[in-house]
């Protein structure tokens, strides 16, 4: 297991989000410190922030739903925005949308209301002028969502990332990143934990 990186202020505090800048050729690591949580990860394209990471594009070209080591990331306009270099968990989703204020209020009766993974990415990402309404589907690292591929239903499952696991990623161009530890429930077990990311030269 490698060590464990610090980012400039420690690890990313449960239920919160950040946004950062990633050149191209950098390596970003995202950590899971104590294991069992989500981090929801976008990227977006520094030049043209309407470029922006997209879900439908990746799985088409990919023809799977599991990503993992060897995959790369697309943008809505077809260009190749991060490479999955090392994965040591295998196990992540790109079908389901940040949460949400109204995921808390659809989904969840006995929760208290929360800005979500979605609001947690606006206003990391509002300096760069990215509007609320421009979040798209993000790559939701360790996120655990099987499908039955005979009726296609999903359940959201505990992530199956232990204490130090870790995905990383090769940027492909010069990119806005934003990143949060995941707030809902059900994604994490019913525990909130901190993530943790490192960014290396390439």
């Amino acid at each position: 297991m490698p060590p464990w990186p610090r980012t400039a202020d420690g690890p990313h505090p449960p239920r919160s989000g950040t946004a950062f800048e990633l050149k191209a050729g950098n390596i970003l690591t995202v950590y899971d410190p104590l294991g069992g949580q989500v981090g929801d990860l976008l990227a977006i394209n520094k030049a043209d922030t309407r470029e922006m990471i997209s879900s439908g594009r990746t799985l088409d070209y990919a023809e799977t739903i599991y990503l993992t080591t060897g995959n790369k990331l697309y943008s809505n306009r077809s260009n190749v925005m991060l490479e999955i270099i090392e994965d040591t968990v295998g196990t992540h989703d790109f079908l389901l949308t940040p949460c949400s204020e109204a995921t808390f209020r659809l989904c969840y009766d006995n929760e208290p209301p929360h800005q979500g993974c979605h609001g947690n990415l606006h206003h990391a990402l509002e300096p760069y002028g990215i509007a609320e309404d421009d979040i798209p589907i993000a790559f939701n690292c360790f996120m655990n969502v099987p499908v039955d591929g005979a009726t296609g239903k999903f359940k959201v499952l505990p992530p199956k990332s232990k204490a130090g696991d870790y995905v990383r990623f090769r940027a492909e161009m010069d990119l806005i990143i934003g990143l949060t530890a995941c707030s809902a429930p059900a994604s994490n077990g019913g525990t909130f934990k901190p993530i943790d990311y490192e960014v290396t030269a390439g």
